[in-house]
């Protein structure tokens, strides 16, 4: 494909990702004033022009923060915007789902507080007047502040106040009440949830120790252990630290060979070079490899820089190719694809490249960062594909989304394989965050394989 024909598509994909997070904070931004502000507030008054303004500002905060590196705004200016944009992101989403999961309850209120509304007309005596005047509607904030017509001595319904305003009117408007209710569940949950993701998000990631048996392993591997992470995503909100740690919690589990799944930065070399610095102290007896992701395509400089890099940290990248892991006196090959974000510029996935020539009587453990790949590599004889990309779905209810593109959200499952048994694929949740440093349902992780013949 011609590079003229490929700046063609990155511009194309830059314009409709651009168009549709617009899209998307202007509707999710339009609910949030429509049900949070303008059904909680009255119209004109302060509360109503601030928060107005708060939105505002917080969408366009989040649309910077969003297409910063698109942009080409530079890690400087990401750093600046990413904390609250991404902060807010993760309370919009979740004021959101919180929203619409009150609306049943809003609405029976509502229906509730209508039908006794109606109900008090109706037995209200003909004749009265003014005084049939809904209850409902009557505001007397005025008379708990020394004011309003209440404190001239008179409600609104024409009654004088001291006769009725204390005994059956209520303080507000019920339907405003409702709202100002409904609006505090929301906020308090949206809160309350993202408060408890950061927490787990940026505290150590989960260790989970997996046993898979593999019926072709000869029984003189069975113990090799094999850590997995993925997803680590270097950029503008993670530090040195956060590498640093994944490299301590790895180098205690004390594998046999360690596998990182793709995408493990969102940035160049010079933005972050120094972030992945501590990968050059990872301890295993094999090695350790890596192989892309998505997010290796869309830095600046591609992926290439970053395998250059690896390499000259002792981690060796694998390019749609296979190394011999030789453990008393046995063999396996494990090997490693290029992510499916790589076929527009011609560095995609090869299969039949990585695994042609070799002996089919042994295992291979094949590291594919997208779990839609197994069906391929069941295709050709694979054993076991380690992979990560999905977070788990992160952000809960966003778990239930991810079977819509990928067969696995997380953990060990199977594909039958041609020619009889099945090709197991094991998804780890990864050990960063992507986008809002929340993580909700779905605690980082780190794996620690153990193959059993």
């Amino acid at each position: 494909m011609s590079r003229p024909l490929i700046a063609s598509r990155s511009r194309g994909v830059l314009v409709g990702f651009v168009g549709t997070i617009v899209t998307a904070v202007v509707v999710v931004h339009g609910y949030l004033w429509w049900r949070l502000v303008r059904a909680s507030t009255t119209p004109g008054s302060r509360p109503r022009r601030v928060l107005t303004w708060v939105l505002v500002i917080l969408a366009a905060v989040m649309v910077v923060t969003f297409g910063g590196s698109r942009l080409g705004l530079g890690m400087d200016v990401e750093r600046v915007v990413a904390w609250p944009g991404y902060l807010w992101l993760a309370v919009m989403f979740y004021l959101f789902v919180f929203g619409l999961v009150m609306e049943v309850p809003r609405a029976v209120a509502t229906f509730v507080t209508s039908r006794r509304r109606r109900a008090a007309e109706t037995a209200a005596p003909a004749g009265r007047g003014e005084e049939t005047a809904p209850v409902d509607e009557v505001v007397l904030a005025g008379a708990a502040a020394g004011g309003g017509a209440a404190a001239h001595g008179t409600a609104t319904t024409g009654r004088p106040a001291a006769e009725g305003a204390a005994a059956d009117v209520p303080a507000i408007d019920r339907r405003l009440f409702i709202s100002r209710t409904a609006s505090a569940v929301v906020t308090v949950g949206a809160l309350a949830t993202v408060g408890y993701g950061v927490s787990r998000a940026l505290g150590d990631p989960v260790i989970e120790r997996v046993p898979i048996r593999l019926p072709r392993l000869d029984p003189r591997m069975s113990g090799l252990r094999i850590a997995v992470v993925s997803d680590i995503h270097l950029g503008p909100l993670s530090g040195r630290g956060h590498t640093e740690r994944i490299v301590r919690m790895i180098n205690g589990l004390q594998a046999d060979a360690v596998t990182i799944v793709g995408d493990l930065v969102d940035g160049t070399v010079a933005e972050l070079g120094r972030l992945a610095t501590p990968l050059g102290s990872l301890e295993s007896r094999y090695g350790a490899y890596f192989v892309t992701g998505n997010h290796e395509y869309y830095t600046a400089g591609g992926p290439q820089e970053w395998i250059e890099e690896l390499r000259s940290l002792g981690v060796r990248p694998l390019l749609n190719e296979r190394v011999e892991i030789r453990h008393a006196g046995a063999v396996l090959d494990l090997a490693g694809v290029n992510d499916l974000n790589g076929v527009p510029s011609g560095d995609g996935p090869d299969l039949d490249r990585a695994l042609g020539g070799r002996d089919a009587n042994r295992p291979v453990v094949l590291m594919a960062h997208q779990p839609v790949q197994v069906t391929q590599a069941a295709a050709h004889g694979v054993d076991l594909q380690l992979s990560g990309h999905t977070h788990g779905g992160q952000m809960a209810p966003f778990n239930l989304l991810v079977p819509l593109q990928q067969p696995v959200v997380a953990g060990l499952a199977s594909v039958p394989r041609t020619g009889g048994g099945d090709t197991q694929v094991y998804v780890t949740r990864g050990a960063g965050f992507w986008g809002p440093p929340v993580r909700v349902g779905a605690p980082p992780e780190i794996t620690l394989i153990e193959l059993r013949a």
